[in-house]
């Protein structure tokens, strides 16, 4: 894509595409830090190289990176195991020394093989979920960080239990302030068609800013309604009296640590599962994107290794593709990757400059956005489209669906895949071999490829072939035949006259 067609993209839709994925990205940054057992700052490197490096070299003109919720546990587990942050560091450069090589090797393509139907179950599985947890936030229940996305939490609560409690303990405050954000958000566009210059203007931004100054007005004339000036109710950025202040905040890693096998086992466990999220996300992002644009996986894994190397070098933690800001991204009319560039650039002037003015930000409205966007993730005509497509579609579609509610997303994807693929297996077998009988006449046709998983089949219908009969067998349609089923067909051929039975065997090329 030339510059110039950036550019007309920025000043048309991409500026403000940017501005809603920033306002997601900010509290996501902070929570994932937090719950990664890492300093606060971490997450923002992160999600600022994702924003710059990563959005600058990415194979996809809409995918978003960052810190990810997915690996939280492991980065915790990580810091805990190598006894030091800097130590950890190393191995997030490592980890993307690693992504580099395996771009190098063209193992992008890796993400191509997941079938469709789990990839859209992995979509609507993010949307759920991404409603589930910001309920208590849209309640006024923020002690969970807004970016935890675990059914089963480190508190020993879960999901549904925690929903439960943030009713019990609501602020009408945050209901009020929520409530009104998924008003703006769900009639802005019918509002734009009316008004034109409303869409110059991003709705996201306008819900920030409603709750800015609707949170303020209960401070003067409701204050049982107002949600206070703590790091509870609001956004929590680290304050930087100056530009050196921030600079101090930098870590950098431990090389003397190279020398510690640890550090590897955890690079390789972290560069593989970081992967594998980017994958998912890059194949999920192009499925949602109205151009239907193909990225380049090996070039995106190329530019997460490099932006891991980045991150791990000034004190971040790792980051990948990440699907809930890619899908606002989407959802808020990017078309290009100015909007993700743009997000990382007020990421950064925020941290410098702005944190006093992004505290004043209730969770309540981010909160709104992001309910807005697992709505249109799980929207119930995706259920409606994939139920219509027969049960080999939405079995592994539901499938995916529970295992990532319940579990998390590779363990989705493993399990929505492997049904998956036992469907192509089943198809594949039920398919391949068809007989035809005429009195005592039959035709033995192999269609496809024929593999040892076919033996038993094969088995039974020679098995059945009485005496003095007449055998065709076709094999001008398969286009391999396993080593098994011509040995079989080879000694069958050889003890058929004992029976009387006459054979006529047509082969394809010398392939068979």
């Amino acid at each position: 894509m030339e510059k110039n067609q950036y550019l007309k993209s920025f000043i048309s839709t991409d500026w403000k595409s940017g501005i809603a994925v920033f306002l997601v990205a900010l509290p996501l940054c902070l929570g994932i830090a937090l719950a990664s057992g890492a300093p606060l700052i971490a997450g923002l490197i992160a999600g600022i190289v994702g924003g710059t490096v990563v959005a600058i070299l990415s194979g996809s003109e809409l995918s978003v990176s960052g810190p990810a919720a997915g690996l939280t546990i492991l980065v915790f587990n990580a810091i805990q195991s190598l006894n030091s942050y800097s130590t950890f560091l190393l191995a997030v450069v490592l980890a993307g020394l690693i992504q580099i090589g395996l771009s190098l090797l063209k193992l992008g393509k890796i993400g191509s093989f997941f079938p469709s139907s789990v990839i859209r179950g992995m979509l609507v599985a993010i949307g759920i979920v991404i409603i589930l947890k910001q309920i208590p936030h849209a309640l006024g229940d923020d002690f969970d960080f807004i970016g935890e996305f675990e059914f089963f939490q480190q508190d020993g609560n879960n999901t549904f239990g925690e929903i439960m409690a943030a009713f019990s303990t609501f602020k009408p405050g945050a209901i009020i302030i929520s409530i009104s954000g998924l008003f703006i958000l769900s009639n802005w566009t019918k509002a734009a068609e009316k008004l034109e210059f409303l869409k110059n203007i991003p709705a996201s931004l306008i819900v920030v800013l409603l709750g800015i100054f609707a949170n303020f007005g209960f401070k003067l004339l409701i204050p049982d309604w107002y949600l206070g000036d703590s790091k509870d109710h609001m956004v929590n950025l680290p304050n930087f009296a100056s530009f050196g202040d921030f600079l101090h905040v930098f870590q950098f890693p431990d090389f003397s640590a190279l020398n510690q096998g640890g550090v590897y086992k955890v690079a390789l466990t972290l560069a593989i599962v970081a992967s594998l999220e980017t994958l998912l996300s890059l194949e999920a992002t192009d499925s949602l994107d109205p151009q239907k644009r193909i990225s380049s996986a090996d070039k995106e894994l190329l530019a997460q290794g490099i932006g891991n190397v980045t991150s791990g070098l000034i004190g971040g933690i790792p980051l990948t593709s990440v699907i809930v800001r890619s899908s606002t991204n989407i959802y808020a009319g990017a078309k290009t990757r100015m909007s993700g560039i743009l997000h990382g650039i007020l990421l950064l002037i925020s941290v410098l400059f702005l944190s006093s003015w992004m505290n004043l930000i209730p969770l309540a409205c981010l909160a709104s956005v992001l309910l807005y966007t697992g709505y249109k993730l799980a929207h119930p005509k995706e259920f409606k489209k994939v139920l219509s497509e027969g049960w080999k579609q939405w079995v592994p579609f539901l499938t995916t669906i529970v295992v990532v509610v319940f579990v998390d997303l590779l363990w989705g994807i493993f399990i929505g895949t492997s049904i998956g693929l036992l469907f192509v297996i089943f198809t594949s077998y039920e398919s391949v071999i068809t007989v035809h009988q005429k009195e005592n006449s039959f035709l033995i046709r192999f269609k496809k490829d024929v593999t040892f998983l076919h033996k038993m089949t094969l088995k039974t219908i020679l098995q059945k072939i009485p005496e003095n009969s007449l055998v065709f067998i076709d094999a001008k349609q398969a286009h391999f035949m396993d080593h098994d089923i011509q040995l079989m067909l080879k000694e069958y051929m050889e003890t058929a006259n004992l029976k009387n039975i006459e054979i006529d065997y047509q082969k394809t090329h010398e392939r068979i």
